[in-house]
């Protein structure tokens, strides 16, 4: 009987902790049926646990100037996609695409960065679309 009871408590303890998990990794914020391509220079590459963020300052024909966040996975995902925090130093100009929030707000889900070296790296893994 103690057994059964420590098991039920186990299993409610995991589940309890897998919930939060699940719903952390929802992407309804972000409109996957649009994207958004800006072009501008890196602020800063947050590269965290559990989502990393690269902010991006957007400079508009009148000179102001719009910091977008592109989301994108942990950095053990990112190493696995080749992509390396150094990639991003701040001042790095480049062109970003990403499916963009639902709410009109300047962020995005990061699809593809191209360099303006030329180098693209995709987060996701390659967007046959893309190819």
């Amino acid at each position: 009987m103690i057994k059964h009871s420590l098991l039920a408590i186990v299993g409610g303890v995991a589940l309890a902790a897998v919930a939060p998990v699940a719903a952390h990794h929802s992407g309804t914020m972000f409109d996957e049926k649009k994207e958004v391509t800006v072009e501008g220079v890196v602020k800063e590459f947050q590269y965290t646990n559990p989502h990393s963020w690269l902010l991006v300052d957007v400079t508009d024909k009148n000179g102001k100037v719009t910091t977008w966040g592109f989301e994108a996975e942990g950095p053990t995902t990112l190493m696995q996609m080749k992509i390396r925090r150094s990639d991003f130093a701040p001042g790095t100009k480049l062109a970003i695409t990403g499916f963009p929030m639902k709410d009109g707000r300047p962020a995005a889900a990061w699809i593809k960065a191209v360099r303006a070296d030329g180098v693209e790296f995709y987060p996701r893994g390659r967007n046959p679309q893309l190819q």
